[in-house]
């Protein structure tokens, strides 16, 4: 096991380092920080990576196993309404359980945050039965995004403009790393027992659906609630000077870190233990491996939010604003598309996607290709939105082209890729987005005197969107070249193989 978590650590560190990197450079050239923050950010990089390292392990021994058979042992029951409910009951868990989730909620103005949160629960819950049954009944993927897409934007025209942004937002923030895992290998599980041609193009798609309901769920509140506060207070960053004053901002968020953490993971563990009782489904060794994976995941996600928000949220904000306050403010925009390609290797639900992509595929879908595609699609969005951010513009401009571009290319591309692109766009959009790039784009909105609401808020929404269209396009090329390989010969070509086999024959022939 000691060798596991020092591969996963490793792999972090490739992760984390050229973000880390591009922020340290940043912060010497264009915006000097001070000596007390920047140690802050090197000390939250750090437990970034041994957090993400330990998450990592105990994602693939606890949380991936545990959401696997719970959806083999939904297909096998035969009694739909109970199905339907145990697994509206697992959404609302595992969302409530979210990270990230918490994290937004307490930045949106004007409305509770556990309100917000049980709203966006309820939304995920009802989604992930609806991912269930399109499953069990061979629904397909395209035609329930391009219905629920179609009614969330009818339903965006009662939205108040002001809390748009951060609805769309809510279906970015529920797939984190909590979530992504249970559900992805749940997804596999369901569709695994299945057998048919179809069942490997049905594993994926359920993170998609899931991001949906809490934007639906987000919109009906936003439409009920008096919105019209949209007041925003700003994070103040900590003075630190001396190593002391550092480790003691950190040793301060840890017990509050460990506290969420605990809470959220008591529900899965609470129903890993009730699941077990009911049905037997793992033996003794397996029970003690799934309890230490649970350990594992604990700390793991401990130690990596403390070292974002401790670390990394004060230097994006600072860089946020401090760029936009300048008189070269364009830069946010290629800063935005720098920091967006290289962010999204540090989020933790990424590395169990495209393991779960490349494990699916049977190795025809390499991690490597997945992370270059989504690195390209983060950067588009996140440069994207600083363009809102500076000008103003409504997210409209970016999101209903975007989103009908993504919608159409489901027709063109195979099933799997549009499942494996929806749930991209989810996982993309993970707590390195809300805690680093949510406050550098508020720091850069309040500097350029923008709304926040509007204009900074819906990041979130924008890097859930991009890697719809990347992936996609991928799949289309990938599977025309798979074809063009695959084509058999003309008459032609056939002449030319057999023309260049006797000429060769002829050479070996004269050699010997």
């Amino acid at each position: 096991m000691n060798q596991k978590i020092k591969e996963k650590i490793k792999e972090a560190f490739s992760s984390v380092l050229p973000i880390s990197a591009v922020i340290l450079v940043l912060s010497t050239i264009l915006v000097p920080m001070s000596l007390g923050t920047v140690a802050m950010f090197i000390v939250g990089a750090f437990l970034l990576i041994v957090g993400m390292g330990f998450f990592s392990l105990g994602a693939d021994i606890a949380m991936m196993p545990i959401g696997e058979n719970v959806g083999i042992q939904f297909t096998k029951s035969k009694k739909i309404v109970l199905i339907a409910f145990a697994c509206f009951l697992l959404g609302l868990i595992v969302t409530i359980a979210e990270p990230d989730l918490q994290v937004l909620a307490g930045q949106i103005p004007s409305i509770p945050n556990t309100v917000i949160i049980i709203t966006v629960a309820v939304g995920v819950g009802v989604f992930l039965v609806i991912a269930l049954m399109r499953v069990i009944f061979k629904i397909n993927l395209s035609v329930l995004l391009l219905v629920f897409y179609g009614i969330m934007f009818v339903l965006s025209l009662f939205t108040p403009n002001n809390f748009l942004a951060a609805a769309f937002d809510s279906g970015g923030v529920t797939t984190g790393p909590i979530t992504v895992p249970f559900i992805l290998a749940m997804g596999i599980g369901l569709a695994s027992l299945r057998g048919d041609k179809d069942s490997e193009n049905d594993s994926f798609g359920f993170v998609a659906l899931c991001s949906i309901g809490p934007i639906l769920a987000v919109m009906v509140l936003g439409i009920f609630y008096n919105t019209q506060d949209t007041s925003h207070v700003r994070g103040v960053i900590p003075e630190v000077e001396t190593l002391k004053d550092v480790f003691h901002e950190f040793a301060i968020a840890i017990p509050g870190c460990l506290k969420d953490v605990f809470i959220a993971l008591l529900p899965i563990a609470i129903f890993f233990v009730l699941f077990q009782l009911v049905t037997r489904r793992f033996k003794k060794d397996q029970t003690i491996r799934i309890v230490i994976g649970l350990g594992y995941t604990l700390i793991g996600l401990v130690l990596f939010l403390t070292g974002v928000e401790v670390g990394f949220i004060p230097v994006g904000s600072l860089l946020g604003s401090e760029l936009a306050g300048s008189s070269y403010q364009w830069l946010l925009i290629p800063i935005g598309v720098l920091i967006g390609y290289f962010i999204v290797a540090a989020e933790p639900a990424v590395h169990v996607l495209t393991h779960q992509v490349e494990l699916v595929s049977g190795g025809a879908i390499p991690k490597k290709v997945m992370n270059l595609c989504l690195s390209i699609g983060m950067a588009a969005s996140v440069g994207l939105a600083m363009i809102r951010v500076l000008t103003g513009i409504s997210i409209y401009w970016f999101l209903v082209p975007g989103y009908a571009i993504a919608l159409f290319l489901t027709a063109k591309v195979p099933k799997i890729f549009t499942g494996i692109a929806f749930d991209s766009g989810g996982v993309a959009s993970g707590p390195m987005t809300t805690t680093f790039l949510l406050p550098f784009a508020i720091g850069a909105c309040e500097a350029a005197g923008g709304n926040i609401m509007a204009d900074a808020f819906g990041i979130v929404a924008m890097v859930a969107m991009t890697p719809l269209i990347v992936i996609q396009l991928m799949g289309y090329f990938y599977h025309g070249k798979m074809n063009k390989q695959n084509k058999e010969p003309t008459l032609e070509e056939m002449d030319e193989i057999i023309t260049l086999l006797d000429r060769r024959e002829q050479e070996a022939s004269h050699e010997s």
